[in-house]
Order: C-alpha cells, then structure tokens, then sequence
C-alpha cells in the first residue's frame, strides 16, 4: 500500500497560476512561491458566498479521525458535482509533523499538495510568527536594560518556538543577575501573535490588534501595552507577507487555501479570517475544518471566530470512525479491528454529544463516517440504523481510497442542506455574561459538566479581568482534547464530573481570555520515538517517510 507522501509524489500537479483561474484569481493578485504554491494578494471582501461548511470530528483518538482527510475530499466531491468548491484549512506545524501526530495534509487521495513543502517550511508563515513574537520579547528585554521608563514591574509575555521542547516550558532569563527573572516558552501555535494573525481582517486590523497586547503591568500595577512601548509598527512590518493566505491545489487540482495554524486544544483552533474569506469570494462552497473534536474546535470557531468576523456556516460535518468510536466504547489496541458492536454503540455517546452541541447553534448536522477496511458489514449497518433512528443525516465516506468520488452522496446530502438551512447562528453564550459565567456554559452546555471549581489563581485573575474591562470577550478554553472533560481518561460520554479551572490569560490583543483546564500544556513535549527519528531525504533529494 502506497504512503500518503508516495502518493503526493505521482500527482499530476498544475502551475499554481491555473489553479488560480479556475476560480477567477489573475496572475497580478499572486505572490509565487515556486511553480505549485503561492499567496494571494488580500483585498476587500465584498460579495461572499454564504454556503460556508465546517468539519469538525468526535473527540479524537490514537486511531485517528481523518477530519482533514474529509475536509478535503468533501470540496472535491462538491467540485465533481458541480460545484465551485474552495477548502480552507489551518497550516501544520514541526512540533506534530516531527513528533507524534504528523502532517496535515489530508492522507490517501484526499489530500491538498505540495505536501511535503506545506508540512515543513510551506512560505514561512509560521517562522515569521515566532520571529514577530520573539522580537517583542527582546524589545520589552531592551527596554528593561536601557533604563525602563515605562517601569516595567511584571512582563506578562513569553517566547515561543514551532517545535515540541519540553525542556523549554520553564526558564530563568538573565541568569544570575539582579534582574533574573522566571519566563518560558510556548509553541508558535499557541501565540497571541498567531490568533491574531488568524482573526485580522487587513494589515491595519493587524496593527491595530497587536498594539493593544497587554505585555505586563508597571509598579503601580498598571497595565502595560505594545502600543505604550511603540513597536506595534515593527511587529507588522515582520507579518507584512505572512498575513496572505496560501493557495495551493488538492490531488485533484482543485483550489486549497492554507493559512494560519493555532492548535485547538490551547489555542482557537481555525485558519485565518482572511483565508475563509478569500475562498468565500472566489468559491460558491467552502469547506473549512477547525481543530480537535466539536467541544473544542467549532466551539472555538463559533463562540470565537464567527462572532468577531461576521462568518456563518450553513451546516457542520462530524466526522467518525468504528475504530474511533469502538475506543471511546472500551476497546483498546487491535481488538479494534474485531467486529464489537456493544462497544461501537457505547462509543456513539460521544458522537451524540456532538451532535446535540452543534444543533444547539441553530447548524443542521450530517455524519461523515469515514471508512477503513476493518470496519465489517454489521458495523456499517449499525451506524446506518442509529441515524435514522434519531434522525440525523448520515453518509458513509471514503475518500481515503477514491478522493472526491468518496464523498459523492456526502456532497450531495450537504448540498440539500445548505440549501434548506434559513436558521440564524445562535451564540451558546452573550458578550455581556460575565467570564465565570461563560466558563460555566460552556462546561455545562457542551462538555457536560455538573459545575466548574476555580483555583485561587484562577479567582484572582477573575477579578483581575473585571477591574481591566475585559469582562465582554469571549473565552478560549485550553483543555485535553480526548475527552469532554479535563480528565483525558475519560473516553465516551462522561457525566457527573466538574472541570476544574487552573488559571486564565488575557488575549486582549486577539480579543478573548484564555482559560486553563486541569494540567494542558502550551508547550507540547516528543514521544519516546517521534516521527522525526523515521525522516529522511533520498538519494534523489525526495523526502521520505513524512506522514
């Protein structure tokens, strides 16, 4: 069996400029990276498509979903049938491509390329980010050193680094001497710098975002903001490029746009604003994911994203596997792929809890199950009586083996319903709630919980927010995807469980808080034997083994 990089490599691929005319995009609006990639140059958003579609997936498992896989192959099935499909996804990042979770290219023939390029350097978003982000931080050091007019008594900043270090979550900087002080790093995708990017509407928007980060507090305890240390400029001046989206094209030479890369588990977890944008203007039907499982990604991309960019999907695809769903039932390692329908049908409360999330939104839901060979006859025959059962639209997809011809009756069914579908987005909560209460939604509305505990730190920072006038933003939870809970041991639908809140951070920059679940980590760490180790370059300079 062919590897995914196995088959991005016999792709017929077409010059980027003739992916970019069959959607109406001239050559003076592109920025060429090579002959198969290149950005686009932004404009004004005027005249979009409405026929936005998200993906998003049950909580996730070490069998892997396939999300990114669907997202793909439903906009070239959309474009089978007809329809000028565009897909907008988020942009990988090297801690998971060398550590354990891969690339994010899609896999099989429903996946968007040059892959190997999009999943290493692709056109240097992400290293402008980390250079945007870390040139804060050295000019807040300077500032300190050369005299500290603005009396820095607290630095509410920190570095950041696109890789998976663990060793790095925790440092002294100027070490040994009387101004040694704690910091840290985060990875790339979890920096202001990076929500912001992704929540921009233009450069000035960009600015105007990254002169109100709140950088620390002076000796009267009063806030400090970028635009107070003046560098808002020079930090725009690094993301002037970056903030273009990407096009790219899909193994069937349609148009992808990649852009933007926050995790969801300890970021927003969508590509950019701008990126959604562009594929509305020059697609009918856009297909865009966001990250993780429902309780985090299309939580993120709804209560967050849509509410700050005016954006409104027609309808959300969950994706699932038997495999997946077998896990969150009990099964573990290769009784996986032996036929167990009580496990199967155990494991479907999660996917229910999806479902009934998403339709409290006011968005009509259609199921992906997304195919593998160990999924045996009985299984498929369960999944499809479930649905009409409780009356959810289903479809049995498998564009991992045929691309867009796996996700003809997907396209389809989706097509009626975005059709069909006059309902008004509704917030799961206001901008006037307060933040506790927002944390206490949230947990109850979409994770399930009975309450939420708050530690000491976490009360104090809820003042804190009160006192600076943050009370109206949004919230972004950071917490294990695995499980609705906080606990990531907690597979399936758990109830009777709190959440406990450790800490929060103010975004105000990006525009939301930031809160902390349980132990999530903001900078991931490698596994015991991490996909770096297996990456390689042939003796044709090709690379190998990238998944």
């Amino acid at each position: 069996m062919k590897t995914d990089y196995e088959v991005s490599l016999e792709a017929n691929k077409l010059k980027i400029s003739e992916i970019a005319s069959k959607i109406g995009i001239d050559e003076d609006s592109l920025i060429k990276y090579g002959d198969y990639k290149a950005k686009i140059k932004i404009d004004k958003f005027n005249d979009l498509s409405k026929n936005l579609i998200l993906v998003t997936s049950i909580n996730p498992t070490s069998t892997g979903e396939g999300k990114s896989t669907v997202t793909v192959g439903l906009s070239d099935g959309l474009n089978l049938i007809g329809k000028k499909s565009v897909v907008a996804l988020r942009e990988p990042s090297f801690g998971p491509v060398l550590g354990r979770k891969g690339g994010a290219t899609g896999g099989g023939y429903a996946q968007v390329i040059p892959m190997d390029e999009i999943n290493l350097h692709f056109n240097g978003d992400l290293h402008a980010i980390t250079s945007a982000h870390n040139a804060i931080m050295a000019l807040i050091n300077n500032h300190i050193f050369q005299g500290n007019e603005l009396e820095f008594e607290k630095v509410q900043f920190n570095y950041v680094l696109d890789m998976n270090e663990r060793a790095l979550r925790n440092i002294k900087i100027n070490y040994g001497k009387k101004d040694e002080r704690e910091s840290g790093f985060e990875i790339t995708v979890a920096s202001e710098i990076m929500a912001i990017l992704c929540l921009a509407e233009n450069l000035d928007d960009l600015k105007e975002k990254i002169s109100n980060i709140l950088i620390g507090f002076n000796k009267s305890n009063q806030p400090i903001y970028i635009k107070d240390l003046k560098i808002e400029g020079v930090i725009t001046a690094i993301l002037k490029d970056a903030i273009n989206p990407n096009l790219v094209q899909t193994l069937e030479n349609n148009p992808a746009i990649i852009h933007g890369g926050p995790f969801a588990n300890i970021a927003h977890g969508c590509n950019s604003v701008i990126a959604t944008k562009t594929a509305l203007k020059y697609g009918d039907y856009v297909v865009t994911e966001a990250g993780f499982g429902a309780d985090l990604g299309a939580e993120k991309f709804l209560d967050i994203k849509c509410r700050k960019s005016g954006l409104r999907p027609k309808a959300t695809v969950i994706v699932a596997t038997i495999k997946a769903l077998k896990l969150h039932g009990g099964v573990l390692g290769e009784n996986l792929k032996s036929e167990n329908l009580e496990a199967l049908k155990m494991g479907i409360k999660n996917l229910e809890k999806h479902i009934e999330n998403m339709k409290k939104y006011n968005l009509p839901v259609i199921v992906a199950l997304n195919k593998f060979t160990s999924d045996t006859d009985n299984e498929i025959l369960l999944m499809e009586e479930w649905a009409k059962e409780i009356g959810v639209e289903f479809s049995l997809t498998e564009v991992w083996e045929k691309g867009g011809n796996g996700a003809i009756d997907l396209a389809n069914k989706l097509v009626k319903i975005v059709e069909n579908n006059n309902q008004e987005l509704k917030f799961i909560y206001e901008d006037e709630d307060t933040i506790e209460d927002k944390i206490n939604i949230v947990a109850k509305e979409i994770y399930g919980a009975k309450g939420v505990k708050f530690s000491v730190k976490a009360k104090e920072k809820l003042s804190l927010i009160e006192s600076l006038g943050f009370n109206n933003l949004p919230i972004c939870i950071a917490k294990t995807p695995n499980s609705l809970s906080d606990n990531p041991k907690l597979i399936g639908r758990p109830i009777d469980f709190e959440i406990t809140v450790t800490d929060l951070n103010i975004r105000s920059g990006a525009g939301f808080i930031v809160v902390y679940l349980n132990k999530v980590l903001t900078m991931p760490g490698l596994p015991k034997i991490p996909n770096a180790l297996a990456i390689d370059v042939d003796e044709k300079g090709n690379i190998v083994n990238l998944y």
